[in-house]
């Protein structure tokens, strides 16, 4: 499995209400999707997509050509995105980033919100990740606070062995078939492009 056990339980007893922690979010979540910029037509895949909350952002760059699906561990947040209405923009299942139940290629672009330092082998995972991928296809690794901020909340520093130090990230892209395009390790939000390099 990719994910954590610890996370998913954590996440499937929180996941009812999880967006009204963080009100002020979506801003943030339309703006990463903005500079990943899926054009109309697209195939994404939003990994590890909780309640969905960037699924209407990724649905509005897509258009309605577009192939847009949502895929979570936490039967949770799936059922929370159904009930805000984002399976009308997505479609939604539970599924281990892991171990992705679809074909080779099948993706243009992948988003992941919050999901690295969740998982349990980041470099599988983003092997398995760049394996739906086609190559040339995007990768946008995100979350909406920076990681000073995340650290603090845990009542903590940040640390160079984070899965999302830069210098880490840029390794487990690097040896999973993506190439860094740009990391944006700020105040505000984190946010990591990368593109699909090989087969």
């Amino acid at each position: 499995m990719g994910y954590v056990r610890d996370s998913q339980e954590f996440f499937e007893a929180r996941a009812a209400g999880w967006e009204d922690r963080f009100p002020d979010d979506d801003a943030l979540f339309e703006a990463s999707v903005a500079e990943l910029r899926p054009r109309a037509g697209s195939r994404v895949l939003d990994a590890g997509c909780g309640t969905g909350r960037a699924l209407p952002f990724i649905r509005n760059a897509v258009g309605l050509t577009g192939l847009v699906v949502g895929a979570d561990l936490t039967p949770g947040m799936i059922n929370e995105a159904a009930r805000r209405g984002r399976g009308s923009q997505a479609q939604l299942l539970v599924a281990d980033v892991g171990r992705l139940p679809f074909s080779a290629t099948q993706f243009d672009v992948v988003f992941a919100a919050g999901l690295l330092p969740h998982l349990i082998d980041p470099l599988s995972s983003l092997m398995e990740l760049a394996r739906v991928t086609a190559r040339g296809g995007e990768l946008a690794i995100f979350h909406p606070i920076g990681r000073v901020a995340l650290a603090a909340r845990h009542g903590g520093t940040p640390s160079d062995d984070d899965t999302l130090a830069p210098a880490r990230l840029r390794y487990f892209l690097d040896a999973s078939g993506w190439a860094v395009e740009h990391i944006d390790d700020g105040v505000q939000r984190y946010l990591a492009l990368a593109s699909r390099t090989s087969d």
